[in-house]
């Protein structure tokens, strides 16, 4: 009876957490890394193939997306996830195998000008399809015996249509316990969803500490005033307002508001302006989002329900599936609205609308989710009077703003209020899914408060029916130009950072006899972009 944390140990992102129980092995979580990695994960100590199940928390793909990577390993059990989960599963993963598959496609053209081997995809559209094949649909509130050892509840824990904290009884013998996955605690009064229900009693916790030192605003903002006075301001101007979401729950979040927006008519003389979905991903997810079981909603929203009033959906709405049904949206000459990912800017139709928009001044960017260190989205935020879309200098002249009050993840206080629906103070609290700081922050914080807490790193095992731990690891840091040097990507990309430095030789060779103010500005330029890089 053990449990060894694998992902999201001192991260957020890529979580896994391996549990043996009578001699056999399940997982809660498979999840894809994304963003900046700053700690090293362990390998799966035991092959996929003798994995018995996955206990699934819900469908982001840093909780689902290593699912089809699983499978191709040899994976054959059961996916064990609620229905909306399995549903909106279908859809993440497989749009996550497209585009693992269009990367090793881009890799490999580079890969044969330069004469290297090219990566293969993490996984391919095959293995997401088997993987999916695998999922058993699981309802709120019903415990499951998914081994002889094992039994199963999922508690709406609110972050997502269809998420889930997962209590698991586990026996070996005559010693029996259990322990809690809070999954991704979700906001309070979110709209469409339920906030987090309670869990009275469990013997461990693993709890998650992505907001475990910071608190949402105390202004907590009408958010519906708020977006309303941006379309205002906008539209008057005769401007569009482009909202980078991601694809599944902040985009029906947005279509949520802008529906109440519409229905009470807050926005005066534009009353029919166009909301574009311009994500074939978020048209997909809004879909199962409009035909899942009503139980998975909140009381506002059953009883908008009951009036025959649909909660995400208006006359005004216009869906993009095709990429020239996109390119086109943008010969429209209407002041709109439009919604498309990703939601930090990285990749996606977004970065189109960004960069036919951000030099206008009439334009909203208007952001509704965190955006990440690095990311153009923060980057945008931070007040970047110029980015680079697709090779070309873009000028930020829009108005740039945030919308407050639209995460879907529990702050600091959010997590206790959550931890203290517990009856009793469970026996050992294990913290994961956060930064270093947040998560050693929260740890602290618990331990202050009388419980004891641990935020163990990948790779460190306890024995359940003991409370002992069976193996100590420290984290260890990624040295990223030790794991990138000499590799086939590090290879290409050099090769294409000398070709583009040769490219800029020959332009400003070619340049003599330009006018001096233009010369003085690539100067100025290329001067700059050396500061940048100088070691």
């Amino acid at each position: 009876m053990k449990i060894q944390f694998i992902g999201a140990t001192h991260e957020v992102t890529g979580s896994c957490t391996l549990l043996e129980v009578g001699g056999k092995y399940y997982l809660v979580d498979c999840g894809m890394e994304q963003g900046k990695d700053v700690f090293q994960n362990i390998e799966l100590p035991v092959s996929a193939a003798d994995i018995e199940a996955v206990f699934l928390t819900h469908a982001h793909i840093d909780h689902s997306g290593m699912l089809p990577k699983l499978y191709k390993d040899g994976f054959k059990g059961s996916i064990y996830a609620t229905a909306v989960t399995c549903d909106l599963c279908n859809i993440m993963l497989r749009d996550s195998a497209h585009i693992q598959e269009s990367e090793a496609r881009w890799r490999k053209k580079k890969a044969e000008r330069t004469g290297t081997v090219p990566p293969e995809p993490v996984y391919t559209m095959q293995d997401a399809v088997g993987a999916i094949s695998l999922f058993r649909r699981c309802n709120y509130g019903e415990i499951i015996n998914p081994a002889q050892d094992i039994l199963l509840r999922f508690t709406d824990i609110g972050h997502l249509l269809g998420s889930a904290c997962i209590e698991l009884w586990i026996s070996e013998g005559d010693t029996h316990k259990k322990i809690v996955f809070s999954g991704d605690v979700g906001n309070t009064n979110q709209g469409i969803i339920n906030d987090p229900k309670f869990v009275e009693e469990t013997d461990y916790l693993v709890i998650e500490s992505t907001y475990g030192d910071r608190l949402h605003s105390k202004e907590r903002r009408d958010v519906v005033s708020e977006l309303a006075g941006y379309l205002q301001s906008t539209l008057d101007r005769g401007g569009n307002v482009i909202i980078p979401s991601f694809a599944v729950g902040r985009t029906q979040e947005m279509l949520y508001i802008l529906r109440e927006i519409k229905q009470k008519g807050l926005v005066k003389g534009h009353e029919h302006f166009p909301v574009y979905i311009d994500s074939p991903l978020a048209n997909e997810a809004t879909a199962i989002f409009m035909q899942c079981d009503h139980t998975c909603f909140d009381a506002e929203t059953l009883s908008l329900i009951k009036q025959g009033i649909n909660p995400i959906w208006f006359d005004d709405i216009c869906i993009s599936s095709t990429s020239e049904e996109s390119k086109q949206i943008n010969f429209d000459g209407r002041g709109k609205v439009i919604i498309s990912a990703s939601g930090m800017c990285e990749a996606g139709r977004i970065r189109h609308h960004l960069k036919h928009n951000l030099w206008k001044e009439n334009t909203t960017v208007l952001f509704v989710g965190y955006q990440a260190e690095g990311s153009l989205g923060r980057k945008l935020l931070n007040g970047e009077k110029t980015v680079t879309l697709f090779g070309e200098e873009i000028t930020v002249n829009a108005t740039i703003g945030s919308l407050h009050g639209t995460s879907g993840h529990a702050d600091r206080d959010g997590l206790l209020n959550w931890l203290y629906g517990f009856k009793k103070k469970p026996e050992k609290i294990f913290v994961n899914h956060g930064d270093d700081s947040s998560c050693e922050n929260f740890k602290n914080l618990l331990c202050e408060k009388g419980y004891i807490a641990e935020a163990p790193y990948s790779g460190t095992e306890y024995d359940l029916a003991s409370g002992n731990m069976t193996v100590f690891t420290e984290g260890k840091t990624i040295n990223r130009e030790e794991a990138y040097k000499g590799s086939a990507r590090a290879d290409l990309l050099y090769s294409e950072l000398v070709k583009e430095a040769e490219k800029l030789l020959s332009l400003v060779k070619g340049r003599k006899g330009k006018t001096n103010k233009d010369n003085a500005k690539l100067t100025s330029q290329i001067r700059e972009l050396i500061t940048k890089w100088k070691e």
